[in-house]
């Protein structure tokens, strides 16, 4: 039982990360859906301005309040990277390029995130997370060639995925130091709200296209609002909060794995063998970067676990 207690905190943990990688996996469906009807910019704004309502209706029947002033320097700089720049990038680019080419170059963030991380946040880099990391990227690159169309794909497209992947990777960065301070929910639900603030620009663009947008767009808009963004980035937060930066990007490398699965039972788009084989490769790197070493306490600091007497 005392063991049970002493883990429940990493099982917490991993459980969230789980529901992070789910719903953002369910996002590239709903983003294809809802981008026939509304341009990147009036996207990323619809999406924000839902996910900051829900969390704000959250805040204000838990009574979060504000985050000490000590943590508004991540949630300033995760909001404007991460929730604003990088949605209406990553709508725009997806615009540009196939699904399999867009995946293929984002997933450079988890890379990005782990020499960020190790640069300016000091993360260990433990073999297993490298070789993790390592086994998943090949099964990106996999998964990414395998739905890639014949065609060559646009220099622009590639240019913005690439530009999303740095915002999203220093997004990330920059929000681990505000989870010292403040909760998760108050690092998402502010960060959002920033997000949606800087994406006020787009209000008449979204205002005009929501007039004429069919119902299961708009639907599908909010969908992201709600759930790949309030509810996702807020388990992110809470996961983020208990390892490290690098160990968090390494399991957003399931996603690619689970949009294949879901284009398969939701749109129909059978995978190759090919395309099933990185995605095996995806989730197998993801198991060997969130495994633990044997070893006590020390072991486990060492691979960048937190104490577990430590973690709140």
């Amino acid at each position: 039982m005392m063991k049970l207690d002493r883990n429940r905190p990493h099982i917490l943990a991993t459980g969230a990360a789980a529901v992070t990688v789910g719903l953002w996996a369910s996002a590239f469906v709903s983003i294809r859906s809802a981008g026939s009807a509304y341009s990147p910019g009036a996207l990323a704004l619809g999406r924000l301005a839902s996910g900051a309502l829900a969390l704000g209706i959250i805040c204000a029947v838990r009574r979060g309040g504000l985050p000490p002033r000590a943590a508004w320097r991540g949630i300033l700089l995760s909001g404007l990277l991460w929730f604003g720049f990088y949605m209406v990038v990553l709508n725009w680019g997806e615009q540009q390029v196939d699904a399999g080419t867009a995946a293929l170059v984002v997933n450079v963030g988890p890379l990005l995130i782990a020499l960020l991380g190790s640069r300016l946040l000091g993360d260990p880099m433990p073999p297993r997370l490298l070789a993790g990391m390592a086994v998943s990227f090949a099964g990106a690159v996999t998964v990414g060639l395998s739905l890639s169309g014949g065609g060559g794909s646009s220099l622009l497209g590639v240019a913005l995925c690439l530009l999303a992947a740095v915002a999203y990777a220093s997004g990330v960065v920059a929000q681990k130091p505000a989870l010292g301070s403040a909760s998760a929910l108050q690092v998402t639900t502010f960060g959002c709200l920033v997000g949606a603030v800087a994406c006020l620009p787009f209000a008449g663009q979204l205002v005009h296209e929501a007039a004429r947008a069919p119902l299961p767009a708009t639907l599908n808009m909010v969908y992201l609002g709600v759930f790949p963004t309030a509810l996702a980035f807020t388990t992110w937060a809470y996961a983020l909060a208990r390892t490290t930066a690098s160990r968090m990007g390494a399991t957003t490398y399931a996603v690619p794995a689970l949009v294949v699965l879901m284009s398969w039972l939701a749109l129909g788009e059978v995978p190759g063998v090919l395309t099933l084989a990185g995605g095996v490769l995806c989730l197998a790197g993801v198991a060997v970067s969130r495994s633990r070493a044997g070893g006590g306490p020390s072991t486990r600091v060492a691979a960048g676990e937190p104490r577990p007497e430590k973690v709140p």
